[in-house]
């Protein structure tokens, strides 16, 4: 049979391995985490980086927007004294027209009289 002090010491050396693997294995694990967390951290620097270039990009996609549309606003009031003269002509072409049908429906009376006349 063992005695008291015995029995304490081979379980205090157990003890103390099963720390020391506690530990290590710890760490290990502790490691781990941090290193998870830098990788996610650099991840999330890398898609801020790419979020930013892709927020420049379209900046200067509207800048160029901005441009081209003041641009064509210049074109068009520019144009805009013409289109009205396009308007005025058109009015006054559609006027020429109802004219010309009511000069035809007249002549063609007259001759239909002057036909009439013509036989008596």
């Amino acid at each position: 049979m063992e005695t008291a002090e015995e029995a304490k010491d081979p379980a205090k050396a157990d003890i103390t391995e099963l720390c020391r693997d506690m530990f290590a294995k710890m760490a290990t694990y502790l490691t781990g985490e941090l290193i998870t967390t830098s990788e996610d951290y650099k991840l999330l620097e890398n898609m801020n980086k790419i979020t930013s270039l892709k927020y420049l990009e379209m900046k200067d996609i509207t800048i160029n927007i901005c441009r081209t549309l003041k641009d064509l606003n210049q074109k068009y009031a520019g144009l805009q004294p013409d289109l009205d003269q396009i308007s005025v002509i058109e009015e006054q072409v559609a006027a020429l027209e109802q004219a010309a049908y009511k000069l035809d429906a007249y002549s063609k009376k007259l001759e239909v009289k002057y036909k009439k006349l013509e036989k008596q």
